[in-house]
């Protein structure tokens, strides 16, 4: 999820906002949900409760505004709707993949001074930037997601601009936008870094709403080869 959008590249087919319906719980034509968390965030959502589904990474999805005014997510084509045509896409959180995570090379000499330094000034665990940093673009500071995250750590736009970044694609920038928003995740969870990295991935709604990390199958997979990167850069 990115942040703002999971994704990193969203794993789920989900979105945040903070729009109003006339009443509570009402969905949408196409089985769009509205969720009131206990925090007070409301949740729009096509991910069905009882039965959780991620995007596989291939999936195409359909992004449209339904009659409410939500924007929304389909894995059929809207009739009578204008659309995109989007794909979600996820460095590490594919659960078929055959990298060995215990094994594949470290990014331990690229943005060291950025990441130490940003990540001091933030509280956060450098080593656990760098795990995050891996985990989303494998440190290409150029990476770009079909769903249109950025850079190294994978901002969304609309996210890059809240936390202050101009330009995603501009390492130092980036990295200060993602540490902020981890930051923001470790706060919120207690300095739990599994659901941190959850919410990273996932949203903090879904991280809430399932009170731990979420079923997906691609969200645990992410959270899982994360704590792996962290052990290991924290050993280096």
């Amino acid at each position: 999820m990115r942040p703002g959008q999971t994704p990193t590249a969203l794993a789920v087919v989900a979105l945040a906002t903070a729009l109003t319906l006339t009443s509570a719980g009402q969905a949408s034509a196409q089985g769009v949900q509205r969720i009131v968390h206990p925090d007070g965030t409301v949740e729009f959502t096509n991910v069905n409760a009882k039965q959780p589904r991620a995007s596989s990474g291939n999936d195409t999805v359909y992004r449209y505004t339904d009659d409410n005014g939500v924007v929304a997510y389909s894995s059929v084509r809207p009739a009578g709707a204008e659309f995109d045509v989007i794909r979600f896409h996820c460095y590490a959180c594919d659960p078929n993949s055959s990298v060995d995570w215990r094994k594949t090379p470290l990014f331990t000499h690229p943005y060291r001074n950025e990441i130490r330094t940003i990540a001091r000034e933030y509280g956060v665990d450098p080593a656990l930037v760098r795990a995050v940093i891996h985990a989303e673009s494998a440190f290409n500071e150029k990476a770009l997601s079909p769903v249109g995250a950025q850079g190294l750590m994978q901002l969304m736009p609309g996210t890059a601009r809240e936390l202050g970044v101009e330009n995603a694609l501009v390492a130092e920038q980036n990295i200060r936008g993602g540490v902020t928003y981890l930051a923001k995740m470790l706060q919120r969870f207690d300095g739990d870094v599994r659901l941190a990295t959850a919410a990273y991935n996932a949203g903090p709604g879904a991280v809430t709403r399932y009170r731990g990390v979420p079923p997906y199958a691609e969200t645990k997979a992410y959270v899982h080869r994360v704590g792996i990167l962290h052990e290991r850069y924290a050993a280096n």
